[in-house]
């Protein structure tokens, strides 16, 4: 298995446009709201599709690194929270809200890409699509200050 740093630092190539940095920390946030949303919908035994992929997504993150896999779980779930909670909206307002915060996610992400012009990671290995949310949380932390370890890293290994 690929090491927190391997992830991040092939996923962190494919976005050294600060213009790109920037529309993901909106689009990203707005797709796994959106997956969440749709995915929040069908329940059996009072468990959703939303719940499963969060429990998957968790143990792929914890799995990378204790701590962060902590925040992101707890990240995950606010965003099923905030997905059940859509998702008990009429079904047009669900569906409305789930597709329309989709749509516009993933804008924001071709617009950053254009700016990038570079094709987004997910589409030469498809745990870019995993590693995107983990990417952005990361992004923000070097913001903050945290994880200069991790951020030179990255760095030395993205180019």
């Amino acid at each position: 298995m690929k090491s927190l740093v391997d992830h991040l630092s092939q996923y962190a190539a494919y976005h050294r446009d600060p213009h790109n940095i920037a529309t993901h920390f909106v689009g990203i946030p707005l797709i796994v709201i959106a997956v969440a949303t749709l995915l929040s919908r069908p329940q059996w035994m009072g468990i959703s599709p939303a719940v499963l992929v969060m429990l998957a997504s968790a143990v792929f993150y914890l799995r990378l690194e204790l701590r962060l896999g902590l925040l992101m779980t707890l990240l995950l779930a606010l965003t099923v929270w905030l997905g059940h909670a859509l998702a008990g909206l009429g079904t047009a307002a669900w569906l409305g809200w789930g597709i329309g915060l989709f749509v516009v996610g993933w804008v924001f992400q071709f617009v950053g890409h254009y700016y990038e012009g570079r094709k987004p990671a997910f589409i030469d290995d498809v745990t870019g699509l995993i590693v995107g949310p983990l990417f952005v949380v990361v992004e923000l932390g070097f913001l903050l200050g945290w994880r200069e370890d991790l951020r030179r890293e990255m760095a030395l290994r993205a180019g």
